[in-house]
């Protein structure tokens, strides 16, 4: 099943949206929200599964979908949760600030808890205040929804949790980050709201790409129309979703409708380095930074510039046949009013 959130308010209009995503359905008379579905979940989503099914028969009146009519599926939240599953990530940008990374960083996710009273549509631009100084920069992730997770939910019992599964570009300000971490605790201005994908879908929709833990399929990232990055979201996840769910629940219940993403999605390269670029035949990346170090690695100085106003960013992700799972999140950068 694929939800949607209609632009409509401050909480959106759910939509139940076809597989190919050309129609919907408006399911304002099973859940007005993508919020009130989660609160009540086992009661709900049958009733929502069997309107997409009618509407994959064409048995439902169907309007034609839009991603650019969509605000995020869910448009605030109680809680979003950022982890940090891709160690490669984790060392790159550590190493562009000229910070070492501890042993226990393989052992123990890193995690932090942003801003949810404002999420960005999939077609809603970035607004960069300031100068150049602050280095904009897109962060292509994976994130997952969850119903209520009881406090101290281990593992093995965090992958039935997972509800929805969608897209996430977890905007940064790098210009910002050092800074802010310099004080002990943690993201703040760095961190300005996120987007996700037009499209949230249930596990099942995934197929054998979905292990319960994991997506593994490329997620596609672009600058400017030109390809950043494609590397595999299952490749070198060292904490996978089930681990990441646990270790947020570990001193504190999660409420229905949290979101939990996987941090920026990365892979290193096959002879053990960083990974190389895509025009020098590697997966690329799902952020500048990374690109920005690996440059400063191969050629002494980071070449590629971080975001500026009118700049664009696309993240997707395709299945085995080619075909849009959750949509497109492209954004253009713009200045604030």
């Amino acid at each position: 099943m694929k939800l949607a959130s209609l632009n409509s308010g401050r909480d959106g209009r759910l939509l139940i949206v076809s597989r190919d995503l050309t129609r919907a359905v408006l399911a304002s008379s099973i859940a007005p929200t993508m919020q009130a579905a989660l609160d009540d979940w086992p009661g709900i989503a049958p009733a929502l599964a069997a309107r997409a099914e009618k509407l994959e028969a064409g048995l439902v009146a169907a309007i034609p979908f839009r991603e650019e009519a969509c605000a995020a599926p869910l448009p605030r939240a109680y809680q979003w949760i950022d982890g940090s599953a891709y160690v490669n990530h984790v060392s790159l940008v550590r190493k562009a600030r000229g910070a070492e990374m501890p042993v226990s960083f393989w052992i123990d996710p890193l995690m932090y808890q942003g801003g949810s009273d404002v999420f960005l549509g999939p077609r809603d631009p970035i607004h960069r205040p300031g100068d150049e100084s602050l280095s904009l920069d897109l962060e292509g992730e994976v994130a997952v929804v969850t119903d209520d997770v009881p406090m101290g939910t281990a593992r093995e019992s965090a992958f039935a949790h997972v509800k929805l599964v969608m897209l996430a570009n977890d905007v940064t300000f790098r210009g910002l980050v050092a800074p802010e971490l310099a004080k002990g605790f943690g993201f703040f201005q760095s961190k300005p709201p996120t987007a996700f994908s037009p499209v949230a879908v249930t596990p099942d929709e995934l197929g054998p790409a979905w292990d319960g833990g994991k997506l593994s399929l490329p997620l596609l990232s672009f600058v400017n129309g030109a390809p950043l990055g494609k590397p595999n979201a299952g490749v070198e996840m060292t904490f996978d979703f089930g681990a990441l769910i646990a270790h947020a629940a570990r001193t504190r219940p999660l409420s229905a409708g949290t979101i939990i993403g996987s941090g920026t999605v990365s892979n290193g390269g096959a002879d053990g380095g960083p990974g190389k670029p895509i025009s020098e035949g590697g997966a690329g990346y799902s952020c500048l930074a990374e690109q920005r170090v690996v440059e400063t690695l191969l050629y002494g100085a980071p070449r590629t510039p971080f975001l500026n106003p009118g700049d664009t960013v696309r993240i997707e992700m395709r299945d085995a046949e080619g075909a849009s799972i959750f949509g497109a999140i492209e954004q253009t950068v713009r200045s604030p009013r």
